[in-house]
């Protein structure tokens, strides 16, 4: 038997019915004291969420939809907008209907977490689609479909907020976005049990549900404060080659996929399903600018065209063979260098 769904989160005490609103700061009268502010980051490590077969369980978990697509942060300042990728880069020019909505926000200084997607038909996150909105790896196109999905707030009209339990964090994002349908808009927060919620995430073909402690600051790397638990297996592999056909489009048979092990490459399989006309054809124009003698990994084969590790795949698939192989994998799309994708890691 299931619990009852949790109430959605209650504005913060105050004495009004008007949701909680920061206001653009003015400047500060000499007259009055100067009051405590913490000084604005330049930029925060994201805290990641840590891999796990099954559900935590107890109320001090939060549950959310597990978004695939790009994670960001969006820093809203006096001097306007920045929108920070995991790798340290801005790409405010790449997404200026999220920058629009950020400034329609009213709020002096923030910064939001969350992670800019693309919906589907029935509103679910496809990474191709932002993908190729982006104009493919390495394109320079700005995206007006992409929407960012805030899942929690760091900073606040001048507090830094990180010390604050997830829990608090969500009631000011909350009370911030409201129900905005804009380009920004509130990661939504289950209102039913793990079980409940990831039953359905699977149902709907989601990629997975997100958990978070509820009672935790936020804390940057993969500590185990959020888990991560997946319906469909997805992860970032490097392209080490592809095996030619001449009856395939773009002269693409397969590719060949790698992980880490330690500091080496290790070949776990190929991909030949997921692709597009244009996928094909973009992949051999730039793998053949990559081609190199030197095979990256070890791996049988005949006419193999070896490429250097450089481009990154994200892949579906379903399990791992005994011998340490991909089983019915699917090509996603390509990750870009500053989105900092982490190579999947084949433990010893």
């Amino acid at each position: 038997m299931t619990k009852p769904p949790r109430k959605t989160s209650q504005p913060l005490l105050r004495e009004t019915e008007a949701p909680a609103r920061s206001r653009p700061r003015r400047p500060r009268d000499p007259a009055q004291p100067q009051l405590p502010f913490d000084s604005m980051p330049a930029r925060i490590e994201p805290c990641l969420a840590l891999l796990k077969a099954k559900l935590p369980i107890g109320p001090q978990w939060a549950f959310e939809v597990k978004w695939d697509g790009y994670r960001l942060a969006v820093h809203i300042e006096p001097k306007g907008v920045r929108i920070i990728t995991r790798g340290g880069d801005d790409w405010a020019d790449r997404f200026p209907t999220i920058v629009a909505s950020a400034k329609e926000l009213n709020v002096g200084t923030a910064i939001l977490d969350g992670e800019a997607v693309v919906l589907d038909a029935q509103g679910r996150s496809d990474f191709a689609a932002l993908y190729w909105s982006l104009g493919g790896r390495g394109g320079k196109s700005p995206s007006h479909e992409a929407i960012f999905c805030a899942f929690d707030l760091l900073y606040f009209d001048g507090h830094d907020l990180t010390r604050m339990e997830q829990a608090g964090r969500r009631h000011l994002l909350e009370d911030l976005l409201g129900e905005s349908q804009d380009a920004i808009r509130l990661s939504q927060e289950a209102e039913a049990d793990g079980e409940t919620f990831l039953r359905a995430a699977r149902e709907h073909g989601l990629k997975g549900i997100i958990a978070k402690h509820r009672d935790k600051p936020y804390r940057s790397g993969r500590l185990g404060d959020w888990l991560t638990i997946k319906c469909i297996q997805s992860d970032s592999f490097f392209i080490v080659g592809y095996d030619p056909s001449t009856s395939a489009r773009g002269g693409i048979g397969s590719l060949l996929l790698a992980a880490r092990r330690g500091e080496e490459l290790v070949y776990v399989g190929s991909v030949e399903t997921g692709f597009n006309k244009r996928d094909l054809f973009n992949l051999r124009k730039m793998l053949d600018k990559l081609k190199t003698k030197r095979a990256p990994v070890a791996v049988k084969g005949h006419n193999i065209v070896f490429a250097q590790p450089t481009l990154i795949a994200e892949i579906d698939y379903h399990a791992w063979t005994e011998d340490g192989k991909l089983r019915h994998a699917t090509y996603r799309g390509l990750r870009e260098v500053q989105d900092n994708a982490a190579i999947y890691e084949i433990g010893e």
